[in-house]
Formats: structure tokens, C-alpha cells, sequence
């Protein structure tokens, strides 16, 4: 927890991102919005990936104001995702994303023991993904006939790790700890790159473990530094150190950090691609700067007083520019509560829009600003 002074603009930031979903809760009720268009966020299916992220936000703003409105769509959506949990059959990695933002905070703030059979559930899916041979987490699954991403690896699963941590710790079986601590291992040594980018997916031979490439995927290229997925391995080895003490993956953390902060453009919001040519490059991610401020600030609390505003002073820059220049703050006409997002630039998907999961990391980066937890990763 920081001991240090709070910004004057925190408070009304916070104020403003409570107002705005309490508006957006009217139509979007109990649903599960991913990016706005034209104004409006589209509702999702409940399996798509980004569905813990609207009732994640519902919780960290309820924890301070208790709003039973917040409390009842969020349990709503978790229950929702029964069907998804019991039915579907295609369900990936991302289920530290859809399960942890939705059972375990409402285990974490309600003690609710459905929340944690579902969450516990949620967990042994997400372990049984785990490859031996190469020590991954498998990504996705085929998306079309014929495809084989079998060896797949995305960097974006280090932030679903916090699902197994969270799993040892209540059931008390270290096999989910050792199956995430693998998985963050294979990231130290084969995502991130000795200048601290890191590749969006790796891929692996699926029955030797051997590593035969990275990918581009939603980066530029392969060897381009897509911000969102920067701003992922920021945040998940600093929570993987959280959870495990191991300095490798502090350090990891920390290098990875130094190359995000030192390519930020003036208004500390970074561009969708650090190494885009210049002619692609015109577009922000708003969400990689949300998610990477609120990485930044756990780095802070993590690495003791005279390193920490190397990480703070930035974050709090970041979550400061998208209030005061990225906010939608007054505008009921537009759903998002933060501009300029990009989602899959290189599928020409959702670019410069609102994005459900910037959003939430917006709002998450304001309640660790507040020192108000908990935060549902930890």
C-alpha cells in the first residue's frame, strides 16, 4: 500500500467513472459489452473473452460505494456464465480473464461459496490447458477447420495465472501454483526479449515443448512491441512475483517496464505498436496505458521507497491523461468512458474506440490510486 499523497484529481476521476456506469447500467444491464461503436457498446455472447470485464468494473466501484445496483448486475453477469462454465465447449485460456473479475471478487469482497466453486471449476479448465512438454498454457482453440495452433502461446495469459495462484491458495493443492509458475517461467525465457519487448505469441512444437517461433499476431509484425501486450507482461510478472516472491519475475517485470515508459509519447498514452512505421502508427491504445498503470502501480508497492516513483510518477501520469484528455465525461451519448482504444489493428477490428477492458483498467488504476482494494488478481 503507498504512502503516498493522493492526487487532487483522483477523487473527482473516481466520482465521474461511477456516474458513468451507473448510466451505462441502464441498457447494458447484466451484459457483456467488449468495444463501442457508433456510441453504444455491442453486447457480447457470454463466452466471449472480455465478459469478467464489465462486471469487474461493477465490483471495483461498489466496493467503495456499496450500490446494490452494481452489486446485483455484477452477480447477475457471474451467473450468466454458468452456462458458459457447464455448456460450452470451446473455452480457452482467457478464463482467469471471465473468472476471476467475476467469482473470485465476489468470493474476495462477499464470501460467497458458489463464487468460489465456479471459480475453482474455472481453475481446473484452466489447468488442464497446460502442455508439459513445452510448460505453456495452450491459447485458444482451432478457429477454423484444419487449423493447428496447438503449441500457441499468448502473453496475454500471464494475466490469467492469478486464477491458479488464487486456486492453491483456497484449496491449499500447490499443483495450480506449479502449473502457473511454469507457464510464467516459459514467459521469462521465450516472450520477453533482452530489450524488454515481447512477442504477442510464441509457438511451440506441441508434442516436444521445442520453441520454433515468435508471431506477430496483434502487433505490427513478429518482431514489432504491441503495446496492449507489453502492457500484459508488465502486469503479469508483477503479479506472478506477488504471488511467489521469485525475483526473476520482478526483474522480467521491471525490463519490460523501462522499454513501455521509455517509448510513451507526450501525453504518456502509448501508440497501439511502439516499432509500427511511422505511416501505421497513428492510433493510441488507451487500454495498453490503463492496464500498464495499473501494473505499475503494484511494481511500486513491490520494489520498496526510492525505486518506487520510478513506476508511480509514470502510472499516475497515464491515468491522469486519460481522464483529463481521453475522458467521456458529460458525453451520455457516448457509452465508453475512454476514447482511443485499438483492439486488433492488424484484423482492422474495433480501432480508435472505446474498449470494455480499458475501461476497467481505468477504474482499477483509480480504486490503486485510492489504496482501495482488493484488487481480484491478488
Amino acid at each position: 500500500m503507498s504512502t503516498e499523497i493522493k492526487p487532487d484529481w483522483v477523487e473527482e476521476a473516481w466520482k465521474q467513472a461511477l456516474e458513468k456506469t451507473l448510466h451505462n447500467s441502464v441498457r447494458i444491464g447484466a451484459g457483456f459489452p467488449h468495444a463501442s461503436q457508433g456510441g453504444r457498446y455491442v453486447l457480447e455472447e457470454p463466452y466471449w473473452w472480455t465478459a469478467g470485464f464489465w462486471p469487474g468494473q461493477l465490483w471495483l466501484l461498489f466496493n467503495e460505494s456499496r450500490n446494490d445496483t452494481l452489486r446485483t448486475l455484477a452477480e447477475q453477469c457471474e451467473e450468466r456464465l454458468d452456462d458458459v462454465l457447464n455448456e460450452y465447449v470451446r473455452l480457452d485460456h482467457d478464463l482467469g480473464f471471465m473468472w476471476t473479475l467475476t467469482s473470485v471478487a465476489s468470493y474476495k469482497l462477499l464470501g460467497n461459496e458458489i463464487s468460489k466453486v465456479r471459480a475453482m471449476k474455472a481453475a481446473n479448465f484452466l489447468a488442464a490447458r497446460f502442455n508439459l512438454k513445452g510448460s505453456f498454457i495452450r491459447a485458444w482453440n482451432p478457429w477454423f477447420e484444419g487449423e493447428d495452433n496447438r503449441g500457441y502461446a499468448i502473453i496475454d495469459c500471464a494475466m490469467n495465472m492469478p486464477l491458479l495462484f488464487w486456486a492453491s491458495e483456497v484449496s491449499g493443492d500447490p499443483r495450480y501454483r506449479h502449473i502457473a509458475e511454469s507457464h510464467m517461467d516459459t514467459v521469462v525465457k521465450h516472450f520477453i526479449r533482452p530489450d524488454g519487448s515481447v512477442y504477442h505469441i510464441v509457438r511451440f512444437d506441441s508434442e516436444t515443448g521445442e520453441f520454433i517461433e515468435g508471431i506477430g499476431g496483434q502487433g505490427y509484425a513478429a518482431d514489432s512491441a504491441w503495446s496492449r501486450g507489453t502492457a500484459w507482461a508488465i502486469y503479469g510478472l508483477t503479479l506472478a512475483y506477488h504471488h511467489t516472491d521469485k525475483l526473476e519475475y520482478l526483474y522480467a517485470a521491471q525490463k519490460v517496464a523501462h522499454f513501455f515508459l521509455a517509448r510513451l509519447p507526450e501525453d504518456h498514452v502509448p501508440h497501439w505498436d511502439f516499432r509500427a512505421p511511422l505511416e501505421e502508427r497513428d492510433f493510441r491504445d488507451s487500454s495498453a496505458g490503463a492496464c500498464a498503470a495499473s501494473g505499475l502501480l503494484l511494481l511500486a508497492d513491490k520494489v520498496g521507497e526510492l525505486e518506487a516513483p520510478v513506476y508511480r510518477e509514470p502510472a499516475t501520469k497515464i491515468l491522469e491523461s486519460l481522464y483529463r484528455n481521453y475522458g467521456t465525461w458529460g458525453n451520455d451519448a457516448e457509452e465508453g468512458m475512454i476514447l482511443h482504444g485499438t483492439s486488433n489493428y492488424p484484423a482492422g477490428q474495433n480501432i480508435d474506440v472505446p474498449l470494455i477492458y480499458g475501461d476497467f483498467f481505468y477504474v482499477e488504476g483509480l480504486a490503486r490510486l485510492k489504496d482501495k482494494g482488493p484488487f481480484y488478481w491478488e
